[in-house]
């Protein structure tokens, strides 16, 4: 991990399509925080090199999503309160700036209704993991709505942060179930034009489940 390697062109592309499906499962909860990552097993499972693996390990940890510890190797990030704080302030500017953008009959309105459905599905039957992937999803669809790719990708990395501070806890009702409606409620101010009332609703729901989070890992540390 520690030598200089040169990637051609080819290598390169191929090194940054595994980054981001990495980061797909990542935000999937594939990967544990704080998890030592195999490089011959990675190297397996997506048919790559060494060299080329050592590229993704190398983007990946640029992006705060791995770390690594030398003499150790390569581990998933188990990101802590400070990380978390800023999370949330990432959050705040570019969800409420999506918010700020976003248009009735918008593509990523119908997505985020369903994705809303599909969440208060999975919480019936208690299937909490899947409710916080399909919470993550609703607000990749929330970014989508300022029709920026680049945005899009910075929000990736946010998703992918969080996923791994929700890996430290464990999933329950009391950190997923408070949110179902309240997407909903989002979704439904959205798609009225309620702008004000939309950002408002944000706010109150990032700070409420920013809350959340920081009490769950304090508990957790003690």
């Amino acid at each position: 991990m520690t030598n200089q390697t040169t990637v051609g062109t080819d290598d390169q592309s191929l090194a940054e399509a595994v980054a981001a499906t990495m980061r797909e499962l990542l935000i999937a909860g594939e990967f544990a925080p704080g998890q030592k990552l195999s490089e011959q097993q990675v190297a397996f499972r997506f048919g790559i090199s060494r060299n080329t693996l050592r590229e993704v390990f190398r983007l990946l940890t640029s992006q705060r999503l791995l770390k690594y510890i030398p003499n150790r190797g390569v581990f998933v990030v188990a990101p802590d309160e400070a990380a978390v704080i800023d999370i949330y302030r990432v959050r705040s500017v570019i969800q409420k700036g999506a918010v700020h953008a976003a248009s009735r009959g918008h593509p990523a309105l119908a997505r985020m209704r369903r994705l809303a459905k599909q969440g208060r599905e999975r919480g019936f039957v208690g299937d909490w993991r899947q409710v916080g992937t399909i919470n993550m999803e609703f607000h990749r669809a929330m970014v989508e709505l300022c029709d920026s790719p680049r945005l899009s990708a910075c929000f990736d990395l946010v998703l992918a942060e969080l996923r791994l501070v929700f890996g430290q806890l464990e999933d329950t009702a009391h950190l997923h179930e408070p949110y179902i409606e309240l997407n909903a409620s989002l979704v439904r101010a959205l798609e009225e034009g309620a702008i004000p009332a939309a950002v408002a609703q944000l706010e109150a729901y990032l700070l409420k489940s920013e809350r959340a989070v920081l009490a769950a890992l304090q508990r957790r540390r003690r």
